[in-house]
């Protein structure tokens, strides 16, 4: 069945940096785009990145644009997110998703939870002031 493990959060201060990996299976990877979303308490789970099957195109929410970078290694069926400049703001449960859908661009609605059908667990990174 299809497996999406995230790890590499944990407690940083502001300002500083996080890498985090989602490694998957039971899929085909490279035929997926893959997506990165975050919930932080009390609030709805939220869109933060996403990555087309090659990894050319990417699009990011604005609160995270300049800050953070998605990619993928094909060959290794992993998913990363390079967080920099984190604030306490960021402070959140980070998923990875697989997407629905086949094209990242605009309209395909990539940001909606609803067009991603397979979750990881997540993994939580809290920021300190």
């Amino acid at each position: 069945q299809v497996q999406l493990v995230e790890s590499g959060g944990g407690l940083v201060q502001a300002g500083g940096s996080l890498r985090l990996s989602c490694a998957a299976s039971g899929l085909t990877f490279s035929r997926s785009p893959m997506g990165w979303f975050r919930q932080a308490p009390g609030k709805e789970r939220e869109f933060v990145s996403v990555i087309s099957r090659s990894g050319v195109t990417t699009y990011y929410s604005d609160s995270v644009k300049g800050r953070f970078t998605i990619s993928r290694d094909n060959a290794k069926n992993t998913l990363y997110l390079q967080m920099n400049s984190l604030k306490p703001e960021d402070t959140a449960v980070y998923y990875c998703a697989r997407a629905n859908f086949l094209l990242v661009v605009e309209g395909s609605g990539y940001y909606r939870t609803s067009n991603y059908d397979y979750w990881g667990q997540g993994t939580q990174v809290t920021v300190s002031s």
